[in-house]
């Protein structure tokens, strides 16, 4: 076998045979970069042109061979030719949920030398900023967006991407050492990283994604990869004190950790005491003062607090950073008030601990829930049991609608509908003046949409058009 080169700068990239799998926004940076810098790129994927017209604009003239809904032979020779494959997160060889022709090209690949790389592995091994990731199982989002209003307020020079806000393997040499790049990975992109963090923010290590990893222990061995990277590099390791996931995972490291939790404690660097957020010791803010609701997102906003800290944040801009946030689309977003009836869009709630926790932000109001979609391998009783604490009504979608309707029909009124639309119609008919409608869905959205921000996006349009048509509405 012949030996092919590592990348390590981007002069390696020059000449290579560059194979970019998926057309989504870091793909197309990656096929954008790596023709920048001399590659001979195509970009594969299985969906036609038609649907990925504005991908295809975003490459402007660079000479960049389109694959768009080639046969499967075709894909595969082009593999085979390749000696650089950059992967969409979800592509993998070792993801039963990647397509079985595909995980046996790309283990062939493997096997010959080849490299596979995702879009922020190219740019960890290309740049020189500081880098400060954010993982978890829930609230890396916010966490990330937070720490990004928080370094904005301290004038810290920083720029945030990964899963949120734009792919960074193009600024890869503009980032230098005086940049923070904040960046949220997910359980997709760890496997592939090859360096960790100056700092590693971890939200929680919750069970998810089991259909992809095969059990819990295989999910959080994934999860702890960025921290043991982390610490190899002699960085820094935030962790949950108030989750079970990451205490696991502290007592199995050796190295910098840092806690944070609700509860003070010896160990915890960022608490709540006596209706104050106190950072190492002192008080910070008033709990009141945080704009985004329940306890779960206090957690994100502890994790960010020390986090900042820890990279040069001062008290006063940590503190101003969190009051000028107003959170992200599809958390708790609340997107319409009709009638004495509030409407919160949680689309990104994909797993039961997820709904729970927004089931007990919206509480004490009475809850009417639109839930349901594809489950993971999942378990639901627990949520089960919250929606009928907390839900006047539940109106059930998706794959889940039936299994959900069997742990919940007997303690709350319970009733299934075929789309969006309809969903939020019942919801209007089942809601009264101080109760919350909110869409926290415990499950996966791809039985119904494209991602969750399709069901938050199909949600808020519902919403808006009932809020439209319906006399003495206001949005």
């Amino acid at each position: 076998m012949t030996a092919i080169r590592s990348i390590r700068t981007r002069a390696d990239l020059h000449g290579r045979v560059a194979i970019v799998l998926g057309l989504a926004r870091s793909g197309a940076a990656a096929a954008r970069f790596l023709s920048d810098a001399g590659a001979v790129v195509t970009v594969y994927d299985r969906r036609e042109r038609d649907a990925l017209a504005d991908a295809v604009r975003s490459l402007g003239e660079r000479p960049i061979e389109l694959a768009l809904g080639v046969p499967e032979e075709v894909a595969r020779g082009l593999i085979e030719a390749a000696d650089l494959l950059v992967t969409s997160p979800s592509i993998s060889p070792h993801f039963p949920t990647t397509e079985p022709w595909l995980r046996e090209a790309l283990s062939a690949a493997e096997e010959r030398g080849v490299e596979l790389v995702s879009e922020v592995e190219l740019f960890l091994r290309l740049t020189r900023a500081r880098i400060l990731a954010v993982t978890g199982t829930k609230g890396k989002t916010t966490t990330t967006a937070l720490l990004g209003s928080i370094l904005a307020a301290a004038k810290i020079p920083h720029a945030v991407g990964g899963n949120i806000g734009e792919p960074l393997v193009e600024r890869s040499e503009e980032l230098d050492a005086s940049t923070w790049a904040v960046l949220e990975l997910s359980e997709l992109q760890l496997p592939t990283i090859s360096r960790g963090a100056e700092i590693a923010v971890y939200t929680n290590i919750l069970a998810d994604h089991l259909d992809r990893h095969g059990s819990l222990e295989a999910y959080r061995a994934v999860k702890a990869r960025l921290a043991q990277l982390t610490l190899e590099r002699r960085g820094a390791v935030v962790l949950n004190a108030d989750d079970a996931g990451c205490l696991d995972l502290g007592a199995r490291l050796a190295g910098e950790l840092h806690w944070y939790g609700l509860a003070p404690g010896e160990a915890r660097e960022a608490c709540e005491t006596d209706g104050q957020l106190v950072l190492a010791g002192a008080p910070l803010m008033a709990v009141a003062e945080v704009p985004l609701p329940g306890a779960h997102m206090r957690r994100d906003v502890l994790a960010a607090a020390l986090a900042a800290r820890l990279g040069g944040a001062d008290a006063d801009a940590i503190a101003a950073g969190i009051r000028s946030f107003r959170g992200v689309p599809h958390r708790l977003e609340t997107i319409a008030d009709r009638d004495g009836v509030r409407w919160i869009n949680d689309s990104q709630a994909t797993i039961p601990v997820a709904a729970i926790a927004a089931l007990e932000a919206s509480a004490p109001s009475p809850i009417v829930l639109i839930a349901g979609g594809q489950g993971k391998g999942l378990d639901y009783p627990a949520f089960a049991d919250a929606a009928a604490q907390f839900c006047r009504a539940v109106i059930l979608i998706g794959e889940t609608a039936a299994e959900l309707e069997r742990l919940i029909g007997e303690r709350v009124a319970v009733q299934r509908a075929a789309s969006m639309e309809q969903a939020v119609a019942l919801a209007a008919a089942a809601a009264r003046p101080g109760d919350v409608v909110l869409l926290s869905p415990a499950a996966t959205s791809f039985d119904m949409f494209t991602d969750y921000a399709a069901r938050g996006d199909a949600f808020r349009e519902a919403v808006a058009r009932l809020v439209t048509t319906s006399p003495g509405g206001s949005p």
